[in-house]
C-alpha cells in the first residue's frame, strides 16, 4: 500500500512540476509579446499626387524581421495592402497589385518600410503596420495625406467666372482700340481738308472751306 501510495505521489508531482513549467513558458511568451513593439517614427505622412511615398515602421527592440508575418493594412475598408511571410510576398487588394513593395533590405534591422507607388487622393487616411512571430503581436498606425495643387482650381464657378472677366476685359481693350483708330482717322481727314482749303485761290474760298470745317467739326453735314 505504501508503494502505491509513493507511486502516486511521485506522478502527482511530475505532473504539477510539468504543469508549472508550462505556466512559466506561457508567462515568459506574454512577456516578450508585451516587450515587442511597432514604432511609427512619422506618424503623419504627406505626398502629392503621382509620388511614390514610403510608410515606415520599425520593431523595438530591433531584431531581425525576416521571418515575422507582416501586415500592412488599409484601417478604412479593413483590406490587405500588403502581406509577407517568410520571405514571401502573398495576396493584398486588387487595386494595389503591383504598387506595393515592402523593402526588403531592411528587415534584418527590424525596419517593416512599404512603399506605394503612384499615390491618388483615395491612398488618403490610415494605414496599420502589424507583425506577428514567435515573440507574439504588435502593430501600430500610420497617417498618410495625399494632396491635388490641381484640385483648387477646377471649381465650375471659378471657371465661369474666369470667363467672364476675360471676356469683359477683352471687349473693354477692343472697344478703346477702335474709338482710338476712329479718333485718328477723323483727325487725318480734318487735317486733309484744311491743306486743300490751302490751296484754293482767294480768300472767299478759304473762308468757305473754314465754314464748312466747322461745321464737320460740329458734325453738321447739311
Amino acid at each position: 500500500m505504501g508503494f502505491t501510495l509513493g507511486c502516486r505521489h511521485s506522478s502527482f508531482s511530475h505532473h504539477w512540476r510539468a504543469l508549472l513549467a508550462h505556466l512559466v513558458a506561457l508567462h515568459l511568451l506574454h512577456l516578450g509579446s508585451a516587450q515587442m513593439r511597432v514604432v511609427a517614427p512619422n506618424l503623419h505622412v504627406t505626398a502629392i499626387v503621382g509620388q511614390d511615398v514610403v510608410l515606415c515602421c520599425q520593431l523595438s527592440p530591433c531584431k531581425d524581421a525576416w521571418s515575422s508575418e507582416i501586415r500592412w493594412i488599409q484601417h478604412r475598408s479593413a483590406g490587405l495592402l500588403h502581406h509577407y511571410r517568410n520571405g514571401l510576398d502573398l495576396e493584398q487588394m486588387e487595386e494595389y497589385k503591383g504598387r506595393t513593395e515592402l523593402l526588403r533590405d531592411g528587415l534584418t534591422n527590424g525596419n517593416l518600410d512599404l512603399r506605394i507607388t503612384a499615390v491618388s487622393s483615395a491612398d488618403s487616411g490610415s494605414y496599420i503596420c502589424a507583425v506577428e512571430d514567435g515573440d507574439g503581436y504588435a502593430d501600430a498606425v500610420v497617417e498618410l495625406e495625399v494632396s491635388d495643387p490641381f484640385s483648387q482650381i477646377v471649381h465650375p464657378w471659378k471657371v465661369a467666372l474666369g470667363l467672364v472677366v476675360t471676356l469683359l476685359v477683352g471687349s473693354f481693350l477692343i472697344i478703346a482700340f477702335l474709338l482710338r483708330k476712329q479718333g485718328e482717322l477723323r483727325a487725318e481727314g480734318t487735317e486733309r481738308r484744311e491743306v486743300l482749303c490751302r490751296d484754293r485761290d482767294g480768300r472767299g474760298g478759304a473762308e468757305l472751306c473754314s465754314m464748312e470745317l466747322h461745321r464737320r467739326r460740329k458734325g453738321d453735314f447739311s
